[in-house]
C-alpha cells in the first residue's frame, strides 16, 4: 500500500467536499439573489418556498464547510507563518459572520430584515471564500 498516494487521495476528496460546499453555500446565494424578481412573479408566497428549499440544501453545505474547514486547518503544517494564521483568523470570523447572518436572514419578517441580513450572508460567504483562496496560496 503506498501511504503517500493514500495521503494525497485524502486531500482530493477533503478539498473536493469544501469546494463543493463552497459552491453551494456560496453559488446558492448568488442563484437565488438572481431570481428572486422572477420567483416573486410566481405568487405571493413563490419566494417563501424557493427559500426553504434552498434551506434544504444549504445548512448541510454551511455543515460540511465548517467539518472540512476544520479538517483543512488539522491537515496543514503547523508551522505556517503569521500573515497565514492571521488570515485564517479572520476567515473564521467571517465564515461564523455568514452563517449567523443567513440564520437570522432567514427568521426576519420585515422587507429591511430579508435585505440586510440577506446582504450580510451573501458579502460574508464570498469574503471567506476569497480567504480561503488566500489560505491556499
Amino acid at each position: 500500500m503506498n501511504l503517500a498516494a493514500l495521503a494525497s487521495t485524502g486531500d482530493a476528496i477533503r478539498l473536493s467536499l469544501h469546494v463543493l460546499a463552497a459552491t453551494i453555500w456560496v453559488g446558492g446565494q448568488l442563484v437565488v439573489a438572481g431570481l428572486l424578481p422572477t420567483v416573486r412573479s410566481l405568487g405571493s408566497d413563490a419566494s417563501k418556498r424557493i427559500a426553504r428549499a434552498f434551506g434544504r440544501i444549504q445548512w448541510p453545505a454551511y455543515a460540511v464547510l465548517l467539518m472540512t474547514g476544520v479538517w483543512n486547518v488539522v491537515a496543514t503544517k503547523s508551522d505556517q507563518p503569521r500573515a497565514w494564521q492571521v488570515i485564517l483568523g479572520v476567515k473564521i470570523g467571517v465564515v461564523a459572520l455568514a452563517g449567523l447572518a443567513a440564520y437570522v436572514h432567514q427568521r426576519s419578517t420585515s422587507k429591511l430584515g430579508l435585505a440586510l441580513w440577506g446582504a450580510v450572508s451573501a458579502f460574508a460567504s464570498i469574503g471567506a471564500l476569497v480567504l480561503g483562496v488566500f489560505l491556499a496560496g
